[in-house]
């Protein structure tokens, strides 16, 4: 894993676009690596840049994470409907 602290916006072409969303991009970098781009228009980029591997691993802890957070938010929401 290594950490790009500053990226140039132009150092990815499209056709190196692997998935995007509106603030964060995944690049295909070569050499089985990928680059998380956060591109948000108000700060330099920055991002992570990982291997193919890494990239499942993530995506399952990622899973993880989102679906602990909807529990969470889940239940908030049926405490608050509870109270009302």
């Amino acid at each position: 894993m290594k950490l790009v602290e500053s990226i140039d916006r132009t150092a990815f072409g499209d056709d190196r676009l692997v998935a995007e969303s509106n603030e964060f991009a995944i690049y295909d970098v070569g050499n089985d690596s990928y680059t998380l781009v956060h591109r948000h228009e108000g700060v330099k980029w920055q991002g992570i840049t990982i291997s193919g591997d890494a990239l499942f691993r993530v995506a399952e802890l990622l899973a993880t994470a989102t679906r602990s957070l909807y529990r969470d938010v889940a239940g908030d929401l049926s405490r608050e409907r509870n109270r009302q």
